[in-house]
């Protein structure tokens, strides 16, 4: 009987094992999704893959907010306040765990807004962001 049985204990925790690496997002999936959730100005997507505790930064080292909870007041209040809020994706470069964004942001003025995003992922969620202006 435990002849028989391991086999299939080894299956499960391997079918287990592979269901949780395949839900683990990569870097470039986790700026995409918070990209598509700003977009769509939704606020509990948008925060999905930061981690509770990032810290968002004005290039090069001068901290700007720390924390999901900041992050959702900020941008819960833009979202309302900018109904025509829309981001464009001009170039990605993704090196290892950090994402590189070129952005064209509209909604806040009569031309488009450009930016440098970069999102520096740890343990499978965004833990740093660094703009340039």
């Amino acid at each position: 009987m435990r002849k028989r049985l391991l086999p299939i204990v080894l299956l499960a925790l391997f079918g287990l094992t592979k269901v949780s690496a395949q839900t683990s997002k990569t870097p470039e999936q986790l700026a995409q999704a918070q990209l598509d959730a700003y977009n769509a100005r939704n606020i509990d997507a948008f925060l999905e893959p930061y981690s509770d505790s990032v810290e968002i930064y004005m290039f090069p080292g001068k901290l700007m907010s720390k924390g999901k909870e900041a992050m959702r007041k900020e941008y819960g209040s833009m979202f309302q306040q900018v109904p025509n809020l829309h981001c464009t994706l001009v170039n990605r470069i993704v090196e290892g765990n950090t994402v590189i964004d070129h952005e064209s942001v509209s909604g806040f003025g009569p031309q488009p807004l450009k930016a440098v995003a970069i999102y520096t992922i740890q343990k499978g969620k965004i833990s740093k962001v660094y703009f340039i202006q």
